[in-house]
């Protein structure tokens, strides 16, 4: 089982990732983490990150998708995994896209997590109050306001291109957490019948 988790900052994917994780024992990718062990690894393409991000350069698309080809290769993801935070453009899709038909793999199903973005600022006040001294950086409202400008310019977009080619299952978002995950297995269960 292959998917990719999409929504808003603070929508709860993590929550949701981790839950798939302990059910189906699949591995969750995220895209910093696989750059920073690339990186680490001093693979051929972890140095090629390591020279841009020294420079204060984005790393481009066409680099972050050659670090998941090359992870989604690992023996942990045989069994399948979920891409949260990736892809975050249309470009970043097509690459992965292609990426994934050319070793034979497809994306079984793309949930989005649909959530009233006014309510979001209230969770992120309550996960910064629950984590106490652990609190994400980005979580405050300030911060969650620049990521919901970014998401909604960059990352939105996605939910149209995957309706278009049908992978698309949208989720309430703000239902009580175990009914969004009972709508997601819901939503895997239909999709890889």
């Amino acid at each position: 089982m292959r998917l990719i988790l999409l929504g808003p900052p603070g929508a709860g994917k993590g929550t949701q990732a981790q839950r798939l994780v302990e059910r189906h024992g699949i591995v969750q990718l995220s895209t910093g983490d696989m750059l920073r062990a690339a990186v680490r690894e001093g693979t051929p393409i972890g140095l090629r990150a390591k020279e841009l991000m020294d420079r204060g350069d984005l790393v481009p698309d066409e680099v972050v998708a050659q670090i998941v080809a090359d992870r989604v290769e690992a023996p942990d993801c045989v069994r399948g995994f979920i891409l949260d935070g990736f892809p975050r453009t249309e470009r970043q899709a097509e690459l992965l896209e292609e990426i994934l038909a050319s070793k034979g793999l497809k994306i079984d199903v793309v949930i989005e997590l649909v959530v009233d973005e006014s309510a979001l600022l209230g969770r992120i006040e309550k996960r910064a109050r629950e984590s106490a001294g652990n609190a994400r950086a980005d979580d405050t409202p300030e911060a969650l306001k620049k990521r919901l400008d970014v998401y909604r310019a960059q990352t939105a977009p996605l939910s149209a291109h995957y309706e278009r080619i049908g992978l698309l299952k949208k989720i309430d978002g703000m239902a009580a957490m175990d009914e969004v995950t009972a709508a997601v297995e819901e939503a895997i269960a239909e999709s890889v019948a």
